[in-house]
């Protein structure tokens, strides 16, 4: 650390690098927290987690005993040995015993993006309830056709306040909060949909993965998706160079290019047809396909069995997956590739979504295997992806099904069928450190 702070002191590190560095050290040397302990109330396994996005304060969670609470992560309410420990209790719990709270397991919890006064769970009994934060109630509901697995909410929507919804059921629902309605529902997979993930660069394009192995991207304006990831489609490494053409080059060409020669090269033999163009059949009958892909290209799969977790870069540059087939890769959302990033062998959850988390520069994934959580690499050295696992997690007693990473606290919560929300903190080698060299600069003159 001290080198990082020599070489920014010197000018020879810019800020944003030396603040990356620092986080990445810091991510390097989490581990179980010693000072923060958070007290679960649930009965059942917690199934997901997350902080709110506005404060970065309150942590949001939802279990199998059809629970969700609240934790305030920055305020603790009691301490232990000698103030050392710092206990943090739910601020509310709503459980079966609520008049209009869930019946079965709650399988997702998220805050509304924007607000930390309404929240929204999805569960087993077929509901998804927004909640008012302050008074603990329903404020709406959204009766689906089965089981919920997933919800989701656009972190950069400013236009539409959409509720994307993973269910059993083969559609994909978007549920308004401002009509208490179904916008529109998206039509394409062949089995349940397990995971659903909002773009990070666009509020209109969604991520879905279902039980059918199939990961789609749709544009929530039009009919029909317009990319299904095919894993026999790949690349290698980082996308290939875009060529580097000039304003004034490509303006000088469209002018050469007259009318009818536009016309001629778009529906020539040479160049690439867009999927949604009308393609030539027997003889001279076209036929007009439908808005999402060809047939062959629908059928594609991404995993060989159901898409359990999803997971977008902050960048939206690349998309993560893991299946039940144990196996990650990691996606090129622009040309749809995958990367062929070698991961390391892990164990994946089969029966379950699972719920993926990185880091704010997406230098690390943290990935829930098993009865572990492990830390993989996604940074790049001399241009090549490691996909290494840098640290695993123990703590939990049995399966971890969920991890959520704040980036204002720098610190890593975890779940698990153990009922146990475990805190994972940087090291305090650095406060040692500090320490230390306050007590050495001291001087020895007698007075």
């Amino acid at each position: 650390m001290w080198k990082e702070i020599g070489d920014r002191e010197a000018g020879k590190l810019r800020p944003r690098l030396f603040a990356n560095r620092i986080k990445s050290n810091r991510v390097r040397t989490l581990q179980l927290s010693n000072h923060k302990d958070i007290v679960s109330p649930h009965r059942g396994s917690i199934n997901s987690l997350q902080v709110d996005l506005t404060e970065g304060r309150y942590l949001l969670s939802g279990a199998s005993d059809a629970s969700a609470a609240v934790h305030d992560v920055q305020r603790a309410t009691d301490f232990e040995g000698g103030g050392l420990i710092a206990k943090h209790k739910c601020i509310f719990v709503t459980n079966k015993q609520h008049e209009r709270g869930h019946k079965y397991a709650i399988s997702s919890a998220i805050w509304y993006p924007v607000d930390t006064g309404l929240f929204v769970t999805g569960s087993y009994d077929h509901h998804i309830n927004v909640w008012d934060t302050n008074s603990t109630q329903v404020v709406m509901n959204f009766k689906m056709p089965g089981k919920v697995y997933r919800t989701a909410m656009s972190s950069v929507a400013t236009s539409h306040m959409l509720i994307a919804a993973g269910t059993e059921d083969v559609q994909v629902r978007l549920c308004d909060i401002a009509s208490g309605a179904f916008a529109h529902t998206l039509s394409g997979h062949r089995d349940g949909v397990i995971s659903v993930e909002w773009s990070t660069s666009s509020e209109w394009v969604l991520v879905t993965g279902g039980c059918d192995g199939a990961i789609r991207f749709w544009d929530i304006r039009r009919a029909g998706c317009f990319l299904v990831l095919d894993q026999s489609h790949s690349q290698l490494g980082r996308r290939p160079p875009i060529p580097e053409r000039s304003a004034a080059n490509k303006a000088s060409t469209s002018k050469s290019l007259s009318r009818a020669q536009q016309r001629k090269l778009a529906g020539g033999n040479g160049t690439k047809q867009s999927p949604t163009a009308r393609m030539p059949t027997k003889g001279s009958v076209r036929q007009r396909l439908h808005p999402g892909l060809l047939s062959s290209q629908d059928r594609a799969t991404a995993h060989y069995g159901a898409v359990t977790g999803l997971k977008l870069t902050e960048d939206g540059m690349y998309l993560l997956s893991a299946g039940s087939d144990s196996r990650l890769r990691l996606w090129d959302v622009e040309s749809g590739c995958n990367t062929l990033v070698n991961f390391e062998t892990v164990r994946l959850q089969t029966s379950k979504p699972i719920q993926l988390a990185t880091t704010q520069d997406s230098a690390f994934v943290f990935v829930p295997c098993m009865s572990a959580v492990k830390a993989i690499s996604l940074s790049m050295a001399f241009d090549v992806w490691s996909g290494k696992t840098s640290l695993t997690f123990r703590g939990h007693y049995e399966y971890v099904n969920c991890c959520w990473f704040s980036s204002q606290e720098q610190e890593l919560y975890t779940g698990g069928n153990d009922r146990q929300i475990l805190v994972w903190s940087p090291s305090s080698l650095i406060a040692d450190e500090l320490d230390e060299e306050q007590a050495q600069d001291q001087d020895n003159w007698s007075d």
